[in-house]
């Protein structure tokens, strides 16, 4: 906020907490703070389409930054109060009624082990507790979000969407962000939000593919636009391969200033190297169904496995060195189906893959052929093949990945036989 507002708290109420002190965040449930929001939003939209609406440099815009109440689970204002003792939008009620069997089923089972009402206060529709206080929030940031959007795209429609910063383990409602668009909320966002594009997530935390697997569903289309820098290389493989994002964002990705890149900084760029080949056959792919990624995020993760047509590629940990950070070393792969016995393979980490059958016929599987291979100027070209020591006879495609061995992509050509 601009220290005008930020002085200005009759004009701009903030949000309240139990002791009816203030915080820095404005209440969404004051007309003028949404009002004055969305005029200035929308100045801003129509600033962006003057300066770039003919180049689209910018393709979509996140309209405000992981909304939700800290250090409280709802706003304590006056006007909150009243809302919360109030009955629940009807829009939102018939939604619960309509979309029943196919709601989010974090929130369907809050919603059920109330009593599935369909009329009420949030209390009897939810429950008593935090939980239905951050279900609370989550409906009036998101009608407030409606609004500045709406106001925005009038001038310039590009799609807008918002961001959630997530629950840490263990973390209640007002020691996260209650109220943003969280997993267990999609559903109320949807409803109070029609017109936010989708809901993106901020993944800080090793379990990386759980998060993004909670924000790949029920429509939502995956874009990730703040992520963990130092194990990005690896998750981004994840993230396009298995959970078909369409955008991948590591926070601080210019670094802390070095004019020379660190080891995270070479691995990520040989991973977005690669992927900028693989590009064109990526989006391909996810529109076929023939692309898979499987990844390895700790030491308790040691293995790992995925089916893609008639095959499974079954993953072990590769450790370089023998200590224990090699054993937490995160390690992915993304898979591409080119035929039925054709599969490019890339990835960054160290890990070896086997493939065993998961069809009928011949049982064993042996690797015919390994070729590292670049693509430039829309065509294919082979590098060295892989054979002996380097397959382990036949059985095992090595994936040692990283800095020290930029955009390697395999060409695996597998047969089988008893």
């Amino acid at each position: 906020m601009p220290l005008w507002v930020k002085r200005d708290v009759e004009r701009f109420p903030r949000v309240e907490t139990r002791d009816h002190r203030g915080t820095e965040r404005l209440s969404p449930f004051s007309d003028v703070n949404r009002d004055t929001d969305a005029r200035a939003f929308a100045a801003l939209m129509r600033r962006l389409k003057q300066t770039d609406g003919d180049a689209h440099t910018v393709l979509m815009v996140q309209v405000e930054n992981e909304v939700g109440v800290i250090p409280d689970p709802r706003d304590r204002s006056a006007v909150a109060d009243k809302a919360f003792s109030g009955p629940v939008p009807k829009e939102l009620t018939q939604y619960l009624q309509q979309h029943r069997n196919t709601l989010i089923p974090e929130l369907r089972a809050i919603w059920e082990a109330a009593g599935a009402k369909t009329s009420g206060t949030w209390q009897e529709l939810f429950g008593i507790g935090n939980q239905t206080e951050d279900l609370f929030m989550a409906w009036h940031y998101a009608r407030y979000m409606n609004d500045v959007v709406a106001a925005g795209e009038k001038e310039y429609p590009l799609p807008m969407f918002v961001n959630a910063a997530l629950i840490r383990p263990n973390y209640q409602p007002g020691q996260y962000n209650s109220g943003g668009p969280l997993p267990h909320s999609m559903d109320i966002w949807r409803t109070g939000a029609p017109g936010v594009d989708f809901l993106a997530p901020d993944i800080y935390f090793d379990n990386f593919a759980e998060w993004a697997q909670k924000y790949n569903r029920s429509g939502n289309p995956l874009f990730i636009p703040e992520a963990l820098a130092n194990s990005a290389p690896q998750n981004v493989f994840y993230a396009f391969g298995q959970q078909q994002a369409f955008g991948f964002s590591p926070f601080g990705i210019d670094g802390a200033g070095s004019s020379e890149p660190d080891e995270t900084g070479r691995s990520l760029a040989a991973s977005y190297a690669t992927l900028a080949h693989l590009a064109p056959v990526i989006l391909e792919k996810q529109s076929e169904g023939k692309i898979a990624s499987l990844i390895l995020e700790n030491e308790a993760q040691p293995t790992g496995r995925i089916s893609l047509g008639d095959y499974t590629m079954n993953a072990t940990r590769a450790i370089r060195t023998p200590s224990p950070e090699a054993t937490r070393e995160r390690a992915a792969a993304i898979f591409l189906q080119m035929g039925p016995d054709e599969y490019l393979v890339a990835g960054s980490g160290n890990m070896n893959i086997s493939f065993s059958s998961n069809s009928p016929g011949l049982p064993i599987v042996g690797i015919a052929s390994i070729d590292e291979e670049t693509f430039t100027d829309g065509q294919w070209n082979p590098g060295r093949r892989l054979n002996g020591d380097e397959n382990a006879q036949g059985q095992l495609l090595r994936l040692n990945a990283g800095p020290r061995n930029q955009s390697v992509i395999y060409h695996v050509r597998l047969y089988r036989y008893r």
